[in-house]
C-alpha cells in the first residue's frame, strides 16, 4: 500500500497521533472554529474520517477571536494505566504586542467519541502542551515558555514539568530544556516519547511557515539535558537548505519556499508506533497555488515513514529529511487512498453532516436545524459576516483547489439587511458572498454578490437579478484561486453565469492581514451557507442541499 499525501486535506493543521490497539486517531487544530478540535479515524493510516469534535459544549468562547487565534495545538495521548483518553489544548486569547495570553487545559474521556470532562486548567506559561504518560505512573506536561523580553531568545524555552492530572496544576518546578535542536530557530509544540533507554523529544521548528520542520533530541532523563539529533538538521522538512534563524520569534520564511517540492512547510510532527511495529510521524504541511506563495487550503495533515537507526536516533525510512507526497504503508496491508472528500447532505436527516463548523460562535438548533422545516436546513440570520460575535454560518474546509459547490435557497426577505446564500470564507475579514435580498427599488428579492477583502466592503451593484419566486440554485465554482459564480431560478434552467473569474487568491494563509514577513492566518479557506438579518432577527432562510464536487 501507498499513503498518498495529504491524508487529511484543508484546515487540519498540528496533527497529533495515537493509536489504542489498532485504532489511529488523529486530533488537529480549529482556531476560531466551532465545534472545537477535530478528530479523525483510521484502520490503515491511509484513510481517515471524521468522527467529532472535543470542544463540542461550550467548554470555550471563541467569540471575539482575532486571526489567528483561539484553540491551538490539541495533542492527543492515552494511558494504557486507566484506559483513559487525554487532550491537551492552548486557548490563545490574545496576541497584541506579541504578549501572547495563552491558557492550557486537559480533558480526559473513556471514549475517543466523548462525552470528554470538564478542561482541567494547567498553566498559562506557554502554548502548545502535550502530555507523557511515563512507565512509572508519573505525568509530565512539555509546552512552549512564550518569552516577551527584550534582549532574550525569543519566543522562548521549551519547558517540561510534573503535572497533577487528577487535581489539575504543575508539581514542582518548570525545567528548561532547549531553545530548539537546530539553528532554524523558533521552537515550540514539544512531545515527549520513550524508545529503550531514552526519553525523546520532538519538537517543531524554523517558524510556522516555509522554513517550518521535525527536530529530535533525546537524553536518559526527561527534565534532560537533551542531545541533539547529530545531523545538526532537521529530521523532517520539506526545505532542507541550511537555514539560521535563532532568536526570530516566527517567520513566513519565503526565502526558504522549495521550487522542487509540491509540499511545503512540513513540520509540527507526532509519532506512533504501529500495530505491526513500524514508525511514522504525522505532520502537518502547505500547498501553495502554482506560482504563488499562498496556501488557500491552508496547513493539511500528512504522514511519513520513519525508522530507528542502529545508534538509535529516529530517522525517516528512505535516509533523508525531505517530507515525501507518497510513502510506504504498513506491512501486510493492501488497502488503497480512496481520497474522496466530497460532501452531499439532503437535510433528510434530523442530524446535518458533522463537517459543517462555525466561526467564532456556537453551533445551537436555535438558529440552525432540520427539523422547523424537514427536509430543509433551516438557519435563522443574525450578525453581519464582518461579525465575530454571532454570524449565521455553516461551513465546510476546502480540501482541493479545483471544486464547485452548490445550493438550493428559500428565502423571502423583507429589508435589504436580510440576506442568505452561499459563499467561501476565510475569517470575518475575508469572505466572497452570493445571496438573496430585498431590494427597494424593484420591491422584490434579489440575487446578488457581497465581498470582504481585508476587511474592506465590495458591493457588486451592476450584477443583480431579480429573483421571482424567492427561491435559486446557487453555484462557486472555485479553480486554482479564481471564483465563478453561476444560478438557477428554476430547476429546469440551465446555469447562468452571474461573474467570472472573480481573484480570490487571497483567501488563503498568507493573503489575510497578516504582518509582513509572517504568516496572516492558519486556517485555510471554507464553503459556507449563511444567513444575515440586521433588521429584526425575524428572517430565516431553509436550504434544500448541500453539495460539494471536487475535481
Amino acid at each position: 500500500m501507498t499513503i498518498k499525501n495529504p491524508i487529511i486535506p484543508g484546515m487540519a493543521p498540528d496533527p497529533s497521533i495515537i493509536r489504542v490497539e489498532e485504532t489511529y486517531y488523529i486530533a488537529t487544530s480549529t482556531f476560531h472554529w466551532n465545534p472545537a478540535v477535530q478528530i479523525f479515524e483510521s484502520k490503515d493510516l491511509a484513510n481517515w474520517e471524521l468522527i467529532g469534535y472535543a470542544l463540542e459544549n461550550g467548554e470555550v468562547n471563541l467569540r471575539g477571536t482575532n486571526t489567528p487565534a483561539g484553540v491551538w495545538a490539541p495533542h492527543l495521548s492515552y494511558d494504557p494505566e486507566t484506559k483513559k483518553y487525554w487532550l491537551a489544548y492552548s486557548h490563545m486569547l490574545n496576541m497584541a504586542g506579541r504578549e501572547f495570553n495563552s491558557d492550557s487545559y486537559a480533558m480526559w474521556a473513556d471514549d475517543i467519541r466523548g462525552p470528554w470532562s470538564e478542561p482541567i486548567y494547567l498553566t498559562s506559561i506557554g502554548f502548545d502542551p502535550a502530555i507523557y504518560h511515563d512507565q512509572d505512573g508519573k505525568k509530565y506536561v512539555a509546552i512552549l515558555e512564550w518569552e516577551t523580553r527584550q534582549g532574550y531568545q525569543a519566543p522562548g524555552h521549551i519547558v517540561i514539568a510534573e503535572v497533577d492530572l487528577k487535581k489539575g496544576g504543575i508539581i514542582g518546578e518548570w525545567h528548561r530544556v532547549t531553545h530548539g535542536f537546530t539553528t532554524r530557530g523558533c521552537a515550540e509544540a514539544p512531545q515527549i516519547y520513550q524508545h529503550d533507554d531514552y526519553y525523546y523529544l520532538l519538537i517543531a521548528a524554523g517558524g510556522t511557515g516555509y522554513g517550518h520542520d521535525v527536530e529530535i533530541g533525546r537524553s536518559k532523563n526527561v527534565f534532560g539535558p537533551y542531545e541533539p539529533h547529530p545531523s545538526g538538521e532537521p529530521i523532517i522538512t520539506s526545505s532542507p537548505n541550511h537555514l539560521f534563524s535563532l532568536g526570530d520569534p516566527d517567520a513566513g520564511h519565503f526565502e526558504m519556499y522549495n521550487p522542487n517540492s509540491l509540499m511545503q512547510k512540513a513540520g509540527h510532527g507526532s509519532l506512533v508506533e504501529t500495530h505491526t511495529g513500524e514508525f511514522y510521524i504525522a505532520h502537518l504541511m502547505s500547498r501553495p497555488l502554482s506560482g504563488e506563495l499562498l496556501n488557500p487550503l491552508g496547513r493539511e495533515t500528512s504522514l511519513q515513514k520513519m525508522t530507528w537507526t542502529a545508534d538509535g536516533w529516529l530517522e525517516m525510512a528512505d535516509g533523508s529529511n525531505l517530507a515525501k507526497m507518497e510513502v510506504e504503508g504498513m506491512k501486510d496491508n493492501d488497502a488503497e487512498t480512496i481520497g474522496n472528500f466530497d460532501i452531499y447532505d439532503d437535510f433528510s436527516k434530523e442530524a446535518f453532516t458533522k463537517k459543517f463548523m462555525t466561526p467564532y460562535r456556537e453551533q445551537t438548533v436555535k438558529w440552525a436545524n432540520t427539523t422547523e422545516r424537514p427536509g430543509y436546513l433551516r438557519i435563522h440570520g443574525e450578525n453581519s459576516f464582518f461579525s465575530q460575535n454571532n454570524p449565521a454560518i455553516l461551513a465546510t474546509r476546502a480540501t482541493s483547489f479545483d471544486y464547485e459547490v452548490d445550493t438550493k435557497v428559500v428565502f423571502q426577505p423583507v429589508h435589504y439587511s436580510e440576506t442568505a446564500g452561499l459563499g467561501l470564507y476565510y475569517d470575518s475579514n475575508n469572505w466572497l458572498y452570493v445571496h438573496l435580498t430585498y431590494s427597494e427599488e424593484k420591491n422584490a428579492t434579489i440575487l446578488t454578490v457581497l465581498q470582504a477583502k481585508l476587511g474592506t466592503r465590495i458591493e457588486y451593484v451592476n450584477h443583480r437579478v431579480e429573483v421571482p419566486n424567492h427561491a435559486a440554485n446557487l453555484k462557486i465554482v472555485y479553480n486554482h484561486g479564481y471564483a465563478d459564480i453561476l444560478y438557477k431560478l428554476d430547476e429546469t434552467d440551465h446555469w447562468t453565469t452571474l461573474l467570472q473569474k472573480i481573484d480570490v487568491k487571497y483567501l488563503s494563509d498568507e493573503g489575510v492581514n497578516g504582518e509582513p514577513g509572517e504568516i496572516g492566518g492558519f486556517t485555510a479557506l471554507f464553503n459556507f451557507l449563511g444567513s444575515v438579518d440586521a433588521n429584526q432577527h425575524q428572517s430565516f432562510a431553509d436550504f434544500e442541499y448541500y453539495q460539494v464536487k471536487n475535481q
